[in-house]
């Protein structure tokens, strides 16, 4: 009896972590770390890396709603190339947006 009683709270625990991961997902910072990452974070395919002020500047004064526009629907810039959603057709506009804010508030 011991053992089930464990059993069940070891995956009543469990699933409450799970619950929390994809909770977290749908925020800016998670979205980024699981989708946008990849490129942000080493600039490939001139994709500027978040944190570098420099290479923010330009595009945080066109504005957020440009940046998540360009996101969104792709955009071909004179140092590299977004594609469409990050090349993942599910995301979402909601979460593009908390990505792209969460990206902009770490590189100002």
């Amino acid at each position: 009896m011991k053992k089930l009683l464990v059993l069940f709270i070891i995956s009543a625990v469990s699933l409450c972590f799970t619950t929390i991961s994809f909770a977290d997902a749908a925020k800016g910072e998670g979205v980024y770390m699981n989708f946008c990452a990849a490129c942000h974070a080493s600039g490939i395919a001139g994709a500027p890396k978040v944190g570098d002020k420099a290479a923010w500047q330009e595009r945080i004064a066109q504005g957020t709603p440009v940046l998540v526009e360009h996101a969104l629907n792709g955009f071909q810039g004179k140092s590299g190339f977004m594609p469409a959603k990050g090349g993942n057709s599910a995301l979402t506009k909601e979460e593009i947006s908390s990505a792209v804010t969460y990206m902009v508030d770490k590189s100002k």
